[in-house]
C-alpha cells in the first residue's frame, strides 16, 4: 500500500494485515457495546 512516496507494509505480511483488520473490527464492536452500557 502506497501513500505518496512512502510504502506501508503490514507487519507479518498478509496474515498480519488480516489480523489487524480483524482486531479493528473486534475493537470497534467492543467499544460500541461499552458505550451502550455506559449510556
Amino acid at each position: 500500500m502506497r501513500i505518496g512516496n512512502t510504502e506501508i507494509r503490514p507487519v507479518g505480511g498478509g496474515l498480519g494485515c488480516l489480523l489487524m483488520i480483524l482486531f479493528s473490527i473486534v475493537a470497534s464492536v467492543v467499544l460500541t457495546v461499552l458505550l451502550n452500557l455506559l449510556v
